[in-house]
């Protein structure tokens, strides 16, 4: 009995020992960068951080190409038929297959680089991303939500609020695991 106790503790400590000599390695396996060439392309082309657009995609498919929520967002960073569109029309996109990794991370960045300019404030943005721009625009307005018209203080959808922490977090964790990249 004592020695199976003894067996069980040094497995235990040597797989602690690993767990803490290769944890980056580990934190990498968690948050990955999958993708990483559209990511670094389109992050550069419209001005944004790579971290937060890896943050964005495991938030929204956990980096699954061909996700599809129940309200019909599409692909690796959930875009729906209506952004699908109007991207397509500004960006001058013939045909769009949206579950096309690099065609939704294209459009998945075009989107977020217009609600920066639109907001210009990180959670502002990740609020407007998953609960919608004009949402956003309605919870400024009141007292309720804002209390100076520039920054949310109670984000009104459960959902939204959650999805803000959840991309936060992500993105710290991005950051802390690879270091600040991009722009923003």
């Amino acid at each position: 009995m004592a020695k199976k106790r003894i067996l069980i503790l040094s497995i235990f400590i040597i797989l602690l020992g690993v767990l803490l000599v290769e944890s980056n390695n580990i934190q990498k396996l968690l948050y990955p960068r999958k993708y990483s060439i559209y990511v670094e392309r389109y992050s550069k082309e419209f001005n944004l951080e790579e971290n937060l657009v890896f943050s964005v995609m495991k938030a929204e498919s956990k980096f699954r190409k061909n996700a599809t929520s129940h309200k019909g967002a599409k692909g690796l960073m959930q875009i729906s038929d209506i952004t699908r569109d109007w991207a397509s029309e500004e960006l001058g996109l013939e045909e769009v297959d949206i579950y096309d990794p690099e065609v939704n991370i294209m459009i998945g960045c075009w989107y977020l680089n217009k609600l920066f300019r639109e907001f210009g404030s990180l959670n502002l943005v990740i609020a407007a991303y998953n609960g919608g721009s004009g949402n956003v625009r309605k919870w400024l307005g009141n007292d309720s939500y804002s209390k100076d018209g520039e920054n949310l203080h109670k984000i009104p959808f459960k959902e939204t609020s959650t999805y803000v922490e959840k991309v936060n977090s992500n993105y710290k964790k991005y950051n802390k695991i690879y270091g600040r990249e991009g722009i923003n």
